[in-house]
């Protein structure tokens, strides 16, 4: 009797060994989480919040308008800076034609007058010498004829030079600096333009409405961010590995995860971290080398990926 109980129960530790070596290898899962990669919209100046369009958890498409802070200052900014402009323009088109019609006028007028008080005093001055050779007329009456005379010619090539210049041109110096005056004018509006559109921001990208840091009527520091933004995609699986599996793992392969109420997924590896980390932390000795991980990081593939939520707790194996 002893005999046969033996027997049989060497019998079931036999089969017991031989299902268990034709049971499968279960692949080794790795803990992890969800982790999402948020965006932070901030305008680029400070003011109040004017206008806040979206709540959290909404869902925002690409290039709608999200908040409005006040660009009060940046429209007064743009405004003198449209105004600098437009004085640069009406100064540069000034200097690029000659005088205005009335002035030119009056120079002619200046001009003929010149030319009448010359031919006068050039023909007394004719007469003078016709008498002074006869004796009539003294030598020092000559000399201030001719000195009239010589007064009245120069000021009528006085005249002509002016009316010259006012028919010309500025010079050409003169020109160039106010077309430069005029392209930084256009460089000021320019900025003060960008300046006052980035109150308003508006999704880069098709997006969840992730958390909303400001209210309504609160002031919002420069570079401070008002929205954070999870995009559409933009969860990746995080998870550790400890160091003897490592070189299981390479950029692009693809891992399987799990989780609580969702469809398993795949994930590609896209970024596997050059720094042990310690889990729990100790001190590193040959005993303890077994304690370290590595973060690697996965991007989910296909539908699946929109059901990860961030800090979801997953379980990560290799793909066999």
């Amino acid at each position: 009797m002893n005999i046969a109980k033996r027997i049989q129960a060497g019998a079931g530790l036999l089969m017991l060994s031989l299902l268990a070596a034709c049971k499968p290898d279960v692949p080794a899962s790795f803990s992890g989480y969800a982790e999402a990669d948020l965006i932070y919209i901030a305008p680029s100046g400070g003011g109040v919040l004017q206008d806040l369009r979206v709540q959290r958890g909404d869902h925002v498409t690409q290039g709608a308008t999200l908040f409005q802070v006040d660009a009060s200052a940046e429209t007064y900014n743009r405004q003198a800076a449209l105004a600098q402009q437009n004085r640069a323009n009406a100064q540069l088109a000034d200097l690029s034609k000659g005088r205005r019609h009335e002035e030119i006028a009056a120079i002619q007028a200046q001009l003929v007058q010149a030319k009448a008080a010359r031919d006068m005093s050039t023909a007394q001055l004719k007469r003078q010498r016709e008498l002074i050779r006869q004796g009539f007329v003294s030598a020092s009456q000559m000399e201030v004829l001719e000195a009239t005379q010589t007064r009245d010619a120069a000021h009528v090539k006085e005249l002509e030079a002016q009316l010259a210049l006012a028919r010309d041109a500025a010079r050409p110096d003169a020109i160039q600096a106010a077309k430069a005056e005029l392209q930084a004018a256009r460089a000021q509006v320019s900025q003060s333009t960008w300046a006052e559109t980035q109150k308003a921001r508006s999704a880069p990208v098709n997006a969840t409405v992730f958390d909303v840091l400001f209210r309504q009527g609160e002031w919002v520091a420069p570079g401070a961010p008002v929205l954070a933004l999870l995009p559409d995609h933009g969860v990746k699986v995080r998870f550790f590995v400890p160091q003897a599996d490592l070189a299981r793992a390479s950029i692009g392969k693809t891992v399987q995860y799990q989780c609580d109420g969702c469809a398993p997924g795949q994930a590609r590896i896209s970024y596997i971290s050059p720094q042990a980390e310690f889990t729990p932390p100790v001190i590193y000795s040959n005993e303890s080398k077994g304690k370290l991980v590595f973060m690697i990081e996965a991007t989910p593939q296909g539908d699946h990926a929109t059901q990860l939520k961030p800090g979801q707790p997953l379980s990560v194996s290799f793909a066999s």
